[in-house]
């Protein structure tokens, strides 16, 4: 009787707010660590060697320069290979780069956006060990895993060594789109995976070595350093842009859904402050939003609709995140409507999307369920082919 009257009196206190006894706090949740972070597993690893870096602004250890830091602990760093918009970030898109030496700190920097991109005989010969550290945002059309996989050809081609230092994918929870038919095989699109494939670079990196999709593959000595405390469902806030175009976490969100409109007519915002987060256009729109782009030296000289008052979706507020058909459905209804030509470079829509069907679908009429439906055996069997390379749940 004495203990059904204490368990009672518990209760009766408890629902009066006096018995919530107090209890141990939850343990904070580790902070991700990129591996570019993790210097004690890959330090020894340089120890000896001459050293290339494929590298950017994106390449950080906290608030440090990958560079910096590696010279700080006598790295003998020869060479630094430079992408698509540059070492610094500070070129436009599709700007070739130029070869030249690093003010800063005198390391030959080697161009890999220009007339070649894939590193010379001679650049390789002069390394042991090569470096891939950079921000991707897991969409196949960014163009910094092609450069990576002409790094891994010449890895395995001239038998060095290669390190890539991973990173979070800020769409690493998405797995969608179509397929890439290597048909349509170019810069923009190089492996058979789909649109957002959700892997990381160093998952990605496994995948080229494992499914041979560079020659040789079986000669490449490649380690990768994962990412500490990540799992690819997270929310991950880049600390640095990761190109001029991509300024904050909605654009990148946005850019699975906009890319596509970079082979019509519209803009998606290059040369204002707001790129790939805003839709117009000068003769007809579906908005009521203006913006004028501009030459933005750094980002983009000659934007579509330079100097011309555009109108249409301001998307800086929406909800965004995987890929959204409808803003290029939409917009393709409005130009029919007007017997205008929206697929102004066809041949660069199908080398984004990898492939001729998603445009002609589009062309047809097809609703948005009606063409995803169509991608999900293949995305099915890509999910099943990539299982052995993932490194995170």
């Amino acid at each position: 009787m004495i203990r059904w009257l204490s368990i009672l009196a518990l209760l009766w206190l408890a629902g009066c707010g006096v018995a919530n006894l107090p209890t141990q706090a939850e343990p904070a949740a580790a902070p991700i660590t990129p591996g570019a972070e993790r210097l004690a597993e890959y330090l020894p690893l340089l120890q000896g060697k001459r050293v290339g870096l494929l590298v950017n602004q994106t390449s950080r250890v906290g608030e440090q320069h990958l560079v910096d830091v590696l010279l700080a602990h006598q790295v003998n760093i020869v060479s630094i290979f430079a992408p698509e918009h540059g070492f610094r970030g500070d070129h436009d898109a599709g700007a070739s780069v130029s070869s030249g030496v690093d003010s800063k700190t005198g390391i030959p920097l080697l161009s890999l956006y220009g007339p070649s991109k894939a590193p010379s005989a001679a650049q390789m010969q002069a390394v042991d060990l090569v470096i891939f550290d950079i921000q991707d945002v897991g969409v196949r059309y960014y163009t910094y895993i092609s450069s990576m996989h002409y790094l891994m050809q010449a890895a395995a081609e001239h038998n060095v060594a290669m390190l890539v230092l991973d990173r979070p994918n800020p769409n690493g929870r998405y797995l969608d789109g179509p397929l890439l038919d290597l048909a349509y095989q170019s810069f923009v699109g190089m492996h058979p995976i789909p649109l957002l494939h959700g892997m990381t670079v160093g998952e990605l990196a496994l995948m080229i070595k494992g499914e041979r999709w560079i020659t040789q593959a079986e000669q490449l000595a490649l380690t990768v350093i994962p990412v500490a405390h990540y799992q690819r469902a997270m929310t991950y806030s880049l600390p640095v842009p990761p190109s001029p175009n991509l300024p904050n976490d909605q654009a990148i969100a946005l850019y699975p859904s906009l890319g596509f409109f970079e082979a019509t007519p519209l803009s998606v915002g290059r040369g204002t402050p707001m790129p790939f987060q805003v839709i117009g256009y000068d003769k007809f729109s579906l908005g009521d939003f203006n913006f004028t782009p501009v030459a933005t030296p750094g980002a983009a000289l000659n934007p579509p609709l330079k100097d011309t008052p555009s109108q249409g979706q301001d998307l800086r507020q929406v909800s965004a995140g995987g890929l959204d058909l409808s803003y290029v459905i939409n917009w393709y209804q409005l130009f029919a409507a007007q017997q205008a030509t929206f697929f102004n470079s066809p041949q660069f829509m199908d080398k984004l999307a990898g492939t001729a069907s998603l445009r002609q679908q589009i062309e047809q009429g097809l609703t948005e369920q009606q063409i995803r439906a169509s991608w999900q055996p293949a995305l099915k069997a890509f999910a099943a082919q990539r299982q052995p390379y993932l490194l995170y749940r």
